[in-house]
């Protein structure tokens, strides 16, 4: 399979409208930080402690997530540093339908409530208007940069002539 078509069918899997729900040994966990070689650092929605787990062989090079994703994961025995593997990384689409569900953890409740709060007031202050078309296709921006504001500055020109 060439590296291309492995890339669709992967990106096909991850955002397919399939809402399937977390299976009995599944838990749904929150992406703490990247520890380098496809291992993350999560925050389970069961117990407290943070712990590795690995990014699967067919996601690697194909999708990344960043702190504060949300990803599905599933214990396994083998490891002592690695206590599970990501199963499926959730997005916005699919919390909202796990929500709506009734399953979304009551640890996370608050957590991308903020976030869309923060994507909305930045989108709504750049030029004053709403920016719907941007959200259509559900990415979010950057927000660990500062956003770019291009200003001219007439005054500067005018000195300059007088």
């Amino acid at each position: 399979m060439s590296r291309v078509t492995k890339r669709k069918h992967v990106m096909k899997e991850m955002l397919a409208d399939d809402f399937e729900h977390p299976s009995n040994n599944q838990q749904i966990a929150k992406v703490l930080s990247s520890k380098g070689n496809n291992l993350h650092e999560v925050e389970p929605s069961v117990g407290d402690e943070p712990f590795l787990v690995s990014m699967p062989t067919k996601f690697r090079k194909n999708v990344w997530i960043k702190r504060g994703d949300f990803v599905i994961i599933e214990p396994i025995e083998e490891g002592d540093k690695v206590k599970a593997e990501i199963v499926r990384i959730l997005t916005p689409q699919h919390i909202k339908e796990f929500r709506k569900d009734g399953i979304w953890p009551n640890k996370f409740s608050g957590d991308k409530e903020k976030e869309a709060a923060a994507v909305t007031t930045h989108s709504e202050s750049d030029d004053g208007e709403d920016d719907d078309d941007d959200d259509d296709d559900g990415l979010v921006p950057n927000m660990n940069r500062k956003p770019n504001v291009y200003e001219s500055s007439e005054s500067d020109e005018d000195s300059d002539e007088d």
